[in-house]
């Protein structure tokens, strides 16, 4: 018999669903069997699988130890001995990282250790606000995540209660999320929306941009202004009003304006021309409007993070351009 208290990130879940995380080789048919056998017990009694569980709730499993999977040493996170996170903001639930281009989010196949999630939990883990050892299913996680060469804004949850509103508000549309691009050639008009259904070919990783609805393809908005253009170039400002994969990329090279540096979507030889490698797109700025409660998170209402440095802006457009947003030049953090 195994024994369990339900912590603060725990609690608030179903029991099934926390069996389920808890015990991640215990097959799902063979859980649902051992809560109606009462071979899960809640508080000394057996439960219903849909019951949630509250703070303090003490579960005893009597569940074959095989069937647990302990976090071993190898854990990617433990490798990391200097996590390196460049932090806008932090607080109780929330992080905001600025993320460097050519950095993943995730592990993935081609990076088990060198990524943005990564170093978030290593950076926890050692200031000893998370150890996969206390908690029962929870573990940092990311809010939202953008591609391996765009650079800028990911929001990370340190608590369940964080991770369920936040998610809940990018759902509801309450978070505004700006991006700054390099595009070829001068907008026209110079501000207005890009609008199209993208179909993702799975295959190909690649998306497609359709004038009209076609089975799988997915409605795409982005507002955008331009901010400055210079020698065949255009500073765009972009706010997505959806949020769908490769969404700037693929509207801006259908509009015959591909991003800078977009091998995928642009001109590989318009590309060695300005001696870019990856695509000028950064997620610059994220605006809180939460127009529903918002919990632990409150405090985040009304207030706006910007990212203090674009390289891309001084280095195409100047540093006056850069200034004149609010970007510090090399000398910032």
């Amino acid at each position: 018999m195994k024994e369990f208290t339900v912590g603060k990130n725990d609690a608030g879940q179903r029991l099934d669903r926390w069996l389920a995380k808890t015990v991640p080789l215990l097959p799902a048919p063979l859980a649902q069997k051992y809560i109606r056998l009462k071979r899960v017990k809640v508080n000394g009694k057996g439960s219903r699988r849909d019951a949630r569980l509250a703070q303090g709730d003490v579960l005893e499993l009597y569940i074959n130890d095989e069937f647990f999977d302990t976090p071993a040493p190898e854990n990617a996170f433990l490798s990391l001995y200097q996590p390196r996170l460049n932090i806008l903001y932090e607080d109780e639930h929330i992080l905001l990282l600025d993320k460097r281009p050519g950095m993943v989010v995730h592990p993935d196949e081609s990076e088990r250790v060198n990524t943005l999630l990564t170093h978030l939990q290593a950076y926890l883990y050692q200031k000893k606000e998370w150890s996969p050892y206390r908690e029962n299913s929870f573990a940092p996680a990311l809010c939202n995540r953008i591609d391996r060469n765009t650079g800028g804004i990911v929001i990370a949850a340190k608590s369940a209660e964080g991770l369920r509103v936040m998610n809940q508000k990018i759902r509801d549309r309450e978070v505004d999320k700006y991006y700054l691009c390099v595009v070829r050639g001068t907008m026209a008009p110079p501000a207005g929306r890009l609008e199209g259904f993208l179909f993702k070919d799975e295959v190909k990783k690649q998306v497609y941009v359709r004038s009209r609805p076609q089975p799988g393809a997915r409605s795409a908005l982005t507002l955008y202004r331009t901010l400055e253009v210079r020698e065949g170039l255009s500073l765009v400002e972009c706010q997505l009003m959806t949020g769908r994969t490769h969404q700037i990329r693929a509207q801006f090279a259908a509009a015959g304006h591909p991003l800078l540096g977009d091998g995928k979507y642009g001109n590989e030889r318009e590309n060695r021309r300005y001696g870019r490698h990856g695509q000028a797109l950064y997620s610059y700025k994220l605006a809180f409007r939460f127009t529903t409660p918002a919990g632990p998170l409150e405090g985040l209402n009304g207030r706006t993070f910007q990212v203090e440095r674009v390289e891309f802006v001084e280095e195409y457009f100047g540093p006056s351009c850069a200034a004149a947003l609010g970007q510090k030049g090399e000398g910032g953090r």
